[in-house]
């Protein structure tokens, strides 16, 4: 759809994007997966109302390995699944905190990062059985 360069990638540039997407002819989005940059979401949501913004899961589990020991880095990365592969956002919720429950001490950081970007975690638990892991397929560099 195009290719933009800037010097950083602030939520001002990202909102450019998305004006210059809608000048285009872009009359819509229905979701956006975006990483955990501060403000894109809310760049998204000023040029496409109506759009869904969700977490890039793999951006969000990665952060959240960043602050695991690596001997529990695989069980860790197990006990999220359970999170993102809810099949609705109340299931997502109580799976978050069992996490925290099991982890919260040993990883203070890891169950407040999700909570800070739960609305833009839980629009995949909205979607057909099995549509957040259809969506996870991908590698994210």
């Amino acid at each position: 759809m195009g290719l933009w360069i800037a010097a950083n990638e602030g939520a001002k540039f990202w909102l450019s994007v998305m004006n210059n997407l809608r000048n285009r002819g872009v009359e819509d989005i229905l979701i956006a997966v975006v990483d955990g940059l501060k403000g894109f979401p809310d760049a998204i949501n000023a040029a496409f109302p109506e759009a869904t913004v969700q977490t890039c899961i793999v951006h969000l589990v990665r952060h959240s390995l960043n602050f695991c020991g690596w001997k529990d880095r695989k069980t860790v990365a197990n006990d999220l699944k359970r999170i993102y592969q809810a099949t609705d956002d109340v299931e997502a919720e109580k799976a978050l905190a069992d996490f925290e429950a099991e982890w919260g001490q040993k990883y203070p950081s890891i169950a407040p990062s999700w909570r800070r970007a739960w609305q833009e975690v839980i629009p995949f638990s909205r979607l057909p059985a099995g549509g957040a892991q259809n969506h996870l397929h991908h590698k994210c560099d």
